[in-house]
């Protein structure tokens, strides 16, 4: 079928076209038989540069076979011996001029029109890929949120706290926590991230001196926030300062051979009236939140990673989905140095 086209094509259209495909199409097996050191795509090439190499042969014999037949009619065309003068006689009537053909284009301008179209087409084909959006974007598909890049926190100070060789960054929590398997631990495995974000903040009541970098990502079902604490409280002393606090359900673990804790606390909801002329309301206890902290080290030297997950619906995973979120973080937060 595809022969049957080609022959339809006209012979200063259908051998530019073969020349070009053959030569990119040759030139790319080629290219790709020296990257993975085959045999196979070089020889395939080799046979479409042989075709286009036939191709530019016809077209250099048909070049020359146009330019000899132009010098010929131009010889045919001059003036010869003059002619003896036949006696005068009643001229016939002169026939209506028939009109003048149109002018044919010049073989030379058929060739680079057809070589430009087609190399527009190769240089299409072959950038095309590169130029096309990513996968999901502009065919209404929702895409995971991303976390910020670096150029997206130029322009924003780093606290002196975060010059230190073993303390990450917000955006480094929010890289190890915005994984595609981070739904699946969740168990809400077909839903995608709507917000990713990181950020370089300090302990309160520490004058910036204590990092406190903090990364969160938000589900429609759930919302995971990871933050790393770089101070020198002990899991045996963050333990016992729950005695003071409004924790539940404390109990001990262990996560990659640290000492751990897991506590449930409520997150705090801050209601806001924009009618009546009212600017604000109070804070108030929000949905129940389940935490984890870890200790950054295996011989709790003082300071710790703490996960939380919560849900508007007041929904609460189970306590492996948080275990499996910390050892998938851990990795990515240097064990602290002593």
């Amino acid at each position: 079928m595809l022969g049957f086209f080609l022959r339809l094509l006209p012979f200063w259209v259908r051998e530019p076209l073969l020349i070009v495909i053959g030569s990119v199409i040759g030139l790319r097996l080629l290219h790709i038989a020296v990257l993975e050191k085959e045999w196979a795509p070089a020889g395939i090439g080799a046979v479409f540069l042989l075709l286009a190499a036939v191709s530019i042969h016809r077209v250099v014999r048909a070049v020359h076979a146009r330019r000899g037949a132009s010098a010929g009619a131009a010889e045919a065309g001059l003036p010869g011996q003059p002619q003896p003068v036949a006696a005068r006689s009643a001229a016939p009537p002169v026939p209506p001029a028939a009109p003048a053909p149109p002018k044919e284009i010049h073989a030379g301008v058929q060739v680079f029109a057809a070589f430009a179209v087609f190399g527009v087409l190769a240089v299409s084909v072959w950038l095309g890929p590169r130029l096309l959006p990513p996968e999901g974007e502009g065919d209404g598909t929702p895409r995971a949120a991303a976390c910020p890049s670096e150029e997206d926190a130029k322009g924003e100070k780093t606290p002196d706290a975060y010059k230190k060789a073993d303390v990450v960054t917000g955006a480094d929590l929010c890289e190890a926590l915005n994984t595609p398997d981070l739904a699946g631990l969740l168990g809400t495995p077909g839903e995608i991230a709507t917000t990713a974000s990181g950020d370089n903040g300090t302990a309160a009541l520490t004058g910036g001196k204590v990092a406190r970098p903090v990364a969160e990502v938000r589900f429609d079902t759930y919302t995971v926030n990871v933050s790393v604490t770089y101070n020198k409280l002990s899991m045996d002393q963050y333990v016992k300062l729950m005695e003071f606090g409004n924790e539940t359900d404390v109990r001990k673990s262990t996560v990659l051979d640290r000492s751990a804790v897991f506590f449930s606390q409520p997150t705090m909801a801050i209601e806001i009236d924009l009618g009546g002329g009212g600017t604000g309301g109070p804070v108030t206890d929000g949905p129940l939140a389940r935490n984890l902290a870890v200790a950054l080290d295996g011989k709790d030297r003082g300071g710790y990673c703490e996960v939380t997950v919560w849900s508007d619906a007041e929904t609460l995973p189970d306590d492996n989905a948080l275990l499996d979120i910390a050892e998938t973080v851990l990795p990515a937060i240097p064990e602290r140095a002593a």
